[in-house]
């Protein structure tokens, strides 16, 4: 028999927890993009920021463990996508 409740390791966790953040904050920011009212904007902003933070803390965490490893880009990259963004030569 298939082992119904299996558990999860602090990786499997915190992979889950990025994600579920990842889902939040783009669904805070997409009502923040929807409201009719200024007020009601900043309360979504506020919150997507709050939400942002968790984020970031989730993935330091991540790679501080070496689970979530990324690559530094070549600064030539770095120097076309400023440019591509900011319409400037550097």
């Amino acid at each position: 028999m298939a082992d119904l409740n299996p558990s999860f390791g602090d990786r499997e966790i915190l992979e889950d927890l990025l994600s579920s953040q990842k889902q939040i904050t783009a669904e805070y920011n997409a009502a923040a993009n929807e409201c009719a009212s200024s007020a009601l904007q900043g309360e979504f902003m506020t919150l997507l920021g709050e939400e942002h933070q968790i984020q970031m803390e989730l993935f330091q965490e991540m790679q501080k463990r070496g689970w979530y490893p990324v690559q530094k880009a070549p600064q030539q990259k770095i120097a076309e996508a400023k440019e591509q963004f900011t319409g400037t030569n550097s």
